[in-house]
């Protein structure tokens, strides 16, 4: 026995997403391509029967701020709280956590040296929850899946490169098989795609260079980890950076994959994007 990763997402996780949903707008005209895209997800996600999530995320100062901004922090605790990003704590259940496995994968990364912060205590936002709800609906108050949140430093410089995020995604594949029990595990890879909310350029949205990334992360995720910091910046904005935490997910996964499902909507200040992709044989 020993756990596997099954399957790998790439989503966007823009807050207003979250007001929409709590209010229950999801089929309004300018939402309901947005939530639609979502539904053979699930479904998706219910024939493969995961175990855990690994979600993948930027805390937005929620539950970490600029003077103590980890590069890389993994949940170690059997639940997490929802945080207060400013306008009370949003209706969603408390997420279960899987505290063995967190324990295994803070173990293994450390010994593949990665100098990780491990915390046994952590608020999650919609840096967070935006995938989660999107991909598990909670029923009766519980989710599906247990999960471990791995926070990525996206907003205060030095930043990880993109390679080493891709790196990680390895490093954690690694450590998923040597688990010693049987598990099935989902990587989501959360933020971006282009955007920039801040500057002359804001606002701008770079729709080409989003729909290049999603080929390239499905069948080339190298040459996005040879991107400067610089060069995403121009590519897609500022904050269009998020995207590293993509090939945290792409590295995970074996080197060919076969995508499941892909949808792009671009409503907005920023490019919703979204890919599944499956580990070949």
């Amino acid at each position: 026995m020993a756990g596997r990763i099954v399957a790998g997402i790439g989503t966007s996780h823009v807050p207003s997403i979250g007001g929409a949903y709590d209010r229950q707008r999801t089929q309004e005209p300018a939402w309901k391509p947005l939530f639609d895209a979502y539904v053979p997800v699930r479904e998706w996600l219910r024939e493969l029967r995961p175990d855990v999530a690994i979600m993948v995320y930027n805390d937005h100062g929620a539950d970490f701020f600029f003077d103590k901004y980890p590069t890389f922090a993994v949940g170690c605790a059997d639940r997490y709280g929802i945080a207060d990003e400013g306008f009370g704590t949003r209706p969603l259940p408390e997420i279960p956590g899987h505290l063995a496995f967190s324990q295994h994968l803070c173990r293994e990364l450390v010994y593949d040296e990665f100098d990780i912060t491990v915390c046994q205590r952590m608020r999650v936002e919609h840096g967070f929850l935006v995938p989660m709800h999107l991909c598990f609906d909670p029923k009766d108050g519980h989710w599906p899946v247990a999960s471990v949140p791995i926070a990525v430093n996206v907003l205060q410089h030095p930043l990880p490169t993109a390679r080493r995020c891709l790196r990680l995604g390895q490093a954690i594949a690694r450590a998923t098989a040597s688990f010693a029990q049987e598990l099935r595990v989902v990587i989501i890879g959360t933020g971006g795609m282009s955007h920039q909310l801040t500057g002359s350029a804001f606002g701008d949205m770079h729709k080409d260079n989003d729909l290049d990334f999603l080929d390239r992360i499905e069948s080339d995720p190298d040459s996005l980890a040879g991107l400067t910091h610089q060069q995403m910046m121009e590519r897609f904005g500022v904050e269009g950076i998020e995207l590293i935490m993509w090939l945290v997910m792409r590295g995970a996964l074996s080197q060919g994959v076969q995508r499941r499902h892909r949808h792009y909507y671009a409503p907005m200040t920023t490019g919703m994007g979204l890919i599944t992709l499956e580990p070949s044989a």
